[in-house]
């Protein structure tokens, strides 16, 4: 995930610093598109996130859209987190965000895609701006300064100060 090309709801908080992370009250699902089969970046994102206090079902590379709406129903997560390196994100994306808005009850669920969007790399911004228009709050695609755009996102979800 990357510079943010464009953002919905959610963004803006500044990072933490050097703050210990707080326990988070919630869950972030993290999956790949149904053609990507790459898992350096899950893995990755992954281990920032429970770096960041956050507790994460990690549903793989190449997750069928009905595993990932069927755990958002089951798990209700605080964001779902859609990673793709091999250049089929935009497309793989948009279905699976169109699929889980239809389901009764995922529409409010946050969701984000970054990685690698277009076998050419970065996509334009119509379609970056269609994929907001299609339902994820917040885009990220391939760049340099996207972890700081998504921690800046992580840091507005739920959570609750150290006991």
């Amino acid at each position: 995930m990357s510079s943010p090309a464009t953002t919905g709801r959610g963004a803006g908080a500044e990072p933490a610093g050097d703050r210990a992370p707080a326990r988070r009250d919630a869950t972030v699902v993290v999956t790949g598109v149904t053609s990507d089969s790459h898992t350096w970046n899950l893995v990755f994102l992954q281990l920032l996130l429970e770096e960041l206090g956050f507790g994460v079902v990690n549903l793989g590379p190449c997750a069928p859209e009905e595993l990932v709406v069927a755990e958002c129903l089951a798990r209700r997560p605080a964001l779902l987190v859609v990673s793709s390196v091999n250049g089929h994100g935009y497309r793989d994306g948009m279905r699976l965000i169109s699929r889980l808005r239809r389901q009764p009850g995922l529409s409010a669920v946050p969701a984000v895609i970054g990685g690698k969007l277009g076998i050419a790399g970065v996509r334009s911004a119509e379609q970056l701006g269609a994929l907001v228009t299609a339902g994820y709050d917040a885009v990220f695609d391939d760049g340099a300064e996207g972890i700081a755009s998504f921690r800046r996102l992580l840091d507005a979800l739920p959570q609750r100060a150290l006991a």
